[in-house]
């Protein structure tokens, strides 16, 4: 479509325009600027952001508070205006004026997850009337049959049952509400639902249910997601591609495994760091990497978001790209976790327990340190020693210290039978 279609056009297209891959486009994000106030007092929060969003993929948007991440998705729900570039959905541009028509047709198609699931919600509305709301405003349903059925179908697919909808939002728990504001989304069938980070107020048991839900939508309904969140922990589990920004400058978008494995923009790193380790020993001595933006000189060539390969862009001038380049061309992942090691006055009991980052990293999956392996050693000491030694050698370090407590174990207490057995022996002779 060309640029003057996508500036007449009163509707949207069936299907929008294809990439280079043969993909379709659902939404373009194109060097946008959105700022707030006027004069002196303007504030840019979003600068030259650019990106496209897939149909049928999970696209996350992930930086700190404050950088960015849901004023781009406000925009996108012509919510916030435009001061630059603009927004075209189906290869239709969508910010700024449009027809009246097209803005129906975009908000039945775009719909949004809140992240306040109590704010986002009617208190004085039932749920019943909160989920139905769209498809009055749209009338998309049959007959009041019709639209009892859609709701009902709907608020069972999101985990509640029928006769929550008489009932008012405060009566529901964090994670109840957003169900209902996914149910409110969903019952509109739209093809892309953005979730201004949908979990971060629910509890952590809650999470993986709501994200579940959301993805069983996906595979369900074709849905495409614009996924606002600051956890890269949670956005690895749902995401196809991750966009990373930082005081709206969009810094390195690439494919969740890619920007994981090959974290090139500093900033980037600084966020994986900052990934919690279950284990509470290294999280102790994890070093976390800290971004500094002096360590960037844009005072001679200003910076731009530049495709590297691999479908991988990173945000920086000429001189930083082709380090850039370099680094991900040797094919080496780049490590953001750092295991610091402990100080050689400590005994070397504990300083066996912490390890450096390779070593972590390295440790197979199976090393579990299963309580087991300390029974079976505890039994058989000589076997535990051998067993020590060779999880030692393979870096099974959970295992090894499993078994050599279990060994030690099982030596002391047949040392302790060995001398009361040469004292009874030696009273029985006298």
């Amino acid at each position: 479509m060309t640029q003057k279609q996508s500036n007449t056009a009163t509707m949207l297209p069936e299907k929008g325009p294809l990439n280079k891959d043969g993909k379709e486009i659902l939404l373009s994000v194109k060097n946008v600027d959105i700022t707030f106030g006027k004069g002196d007092d303007a504030v840019r929060a979003v600068k030259n952001a650019s990106f496209d969003i897939l149909k049928g993929e999970t696209f996350s948007l992930v930086g700190e508070s404050g950088s960015g991440k849901t004023t781009i998705g406000r925009a996108v729900i012509r919510v916030n205006p435009c001061a630059a570039g603009e927004i075209q959905y189906k290869g239709v541009r969508i910010s700024g004026k449009i027809p009246r028509s097209l803005d129906r047709e975009v908000i039945r198609n775009i719909q949004m997850v809140f992240q306040d699931p109590a704010a986002s919600l009617n208190e004085r509305a039932t749920v019943d009337y909160i989920i139905s709301e769209g498809l009055y405003n749209f009338h998309l349903f049959e007959n009041e049959a019709d639209r009892v059925r859609k709701v009902e179908t709907m608020i069972e697919e999101v985990g509640l049952l029928p006769e929550h909808l008489t009932r008012y939002p405060h009566e529901f728990s964090g994670g109840q509400r957003q169900r209902i504001g996914l149910a409110r989304a969903m019952v509109m069938e739209p093809e892309l639902v953005i979730a201004d980070e949908p979990i971060s107020a629910l509890d952590v048991s809650i999470r993986a249910q709501v994200l579940n839900l959301m993805k069983k939508f996906q595979r369900e309904r074709e849905i495409t997601y614009l996924f606002i969140a600051h956890d890269l922990s949670i956005v690895r589990f749902i995401s196809d591609r991750i966009a990373v920004i930082y005081k709206g400058d969009i810094v390195e978008i690439a494919e969740t495994e890619e920007l994981f494995n090959y974290p090139l923009h500093p900033y980037t790193r600084s966020l994986i760091s900052a990934i919690p380790i279950p284990d509470p020993k290294l999280e102790k001595h994890k070093v976390l990497f800290t971004y500094d933006p002096s360590v960037h000189d844009y005072s001679t060539e200003k910076p731009q978001l530049t495709d590297i390969g691999h479908n991988h862009f990173v945000f920086g001038n000429s001189q930083e790209i082709e380090q850039y380049k370099a680094q991900r061309e040797t094919g080496v992942p780049l490590r953001s976790i750092t295991i610091a090691k402990e100080d050689q006055e400590e005994p070397s009991a504990a300083a066996e327990d912490t390890t450096v980052d390779e070593d972590f990293l390295k440790t197979p999956i199976h090393d579990t340190g299963s309580i087991w392996l300390a029974v079976l050693c505890f039994f058989l000491p000589p076997l535990g020693i051998v067993a020590t030694l060779l999880f030692k050698h393979y870096h099974h370090f959970r295992n090894h210290r499993m078994c050599k407590k279990g060994t030690i174990a099982g030596f002391c207490v047949l040392g302790v039978i060995v001398v009361l057995f040469l004292l009874f022996l030696l009273l029985s002779i006298l």
